[in-house]
């Protein structure tokens, strides 16, 4: 493994965690999802290893501009490093994002090699 933090993989369409957790598990690390913020944050509480969020900005109950806020909430986990996925690409997006509190930004389709650096990048820190 990489790194002994996890990575936590919220996103409403499983064909897009399992795309995502095959390229960072090839890569060695460790990854757990869930396919809405309310069991993220489930996650979060049951689980103290995990070091960094990708979400999913567009989901049908709670969206990543609503769901960012809710998952800082949770007890330890008010700094923890969370990167928005989104296929929203257009200008102003990337700082919409941010101003949701989201510390990075990834846009769709995926560069593997940037969100490697990614990830990286943040669970190092």
């Amino acid at each position: 493994m990489n790194q002994q933090k996890k990575i936590l993989i919220i996103d409403d369409d499983t064909r897009n965690i399992f795309a995502l957790s095959a390229i960072l598990r090839s890569s060695g690390f460790n990854c757990i999802s869930s396919i809405d913020a309310k069991e993220g944050k489930n996650l979060m509480i049951q689980q103290a290893d995990i070091g960094i969020i990708l979400i999913d900005m567009m989901m049908p109950d709670m969206d990543g501009y609503e769901a960012i806020p809710f998952l800082r909430l949770t007890p330890g986990y008010s700094k923890i490093p969370i990167i928005a996925v989104t296929a929203q690409a257009m200008p102003g997006d990337r700082e919409k994002c941010i101003e949701a509190g989201a510390t990075d930004y990834i846009s769709k389709p995926i560069d593997i090699d940037k969100l490697i650096l990614v990830v990286d990048q943040y669970l190092l820190s």
